[in-house]
């Protein structure tokens, strides 16, 4: 399924061209984005992300050359 996803802003102008003009291509649906605001916003964190590096660590030391 792909969504075509139309800012809320846009959506008065634009939703029902995108919905006519998707209407017979299949697995296209139009929708609205209708989120308020990031829910990603934490207090606690202060309001920024974390990124965090999920790779295996390498092994310490060195290698012999071959």
């Amino acid at each position: 399924m792909i969504y075509y996803v139309i800012p809320r802003e846009l959506a008065d102008e634009y939703y029902e061209e995108f919905k006519r003009r998707f209407a017979d291509v299949k697995g296209v649906e139009v929708i609205i984005d209708r989120r308020i605001a990031e829910r990603r916003l934490d207090a606690a964190a202060g309001g920024q992300r974390v990124l965090r590096d999920r790779r295996r660590r390498r092994t310490g030391g060195s290698f012999p050359e071959l």
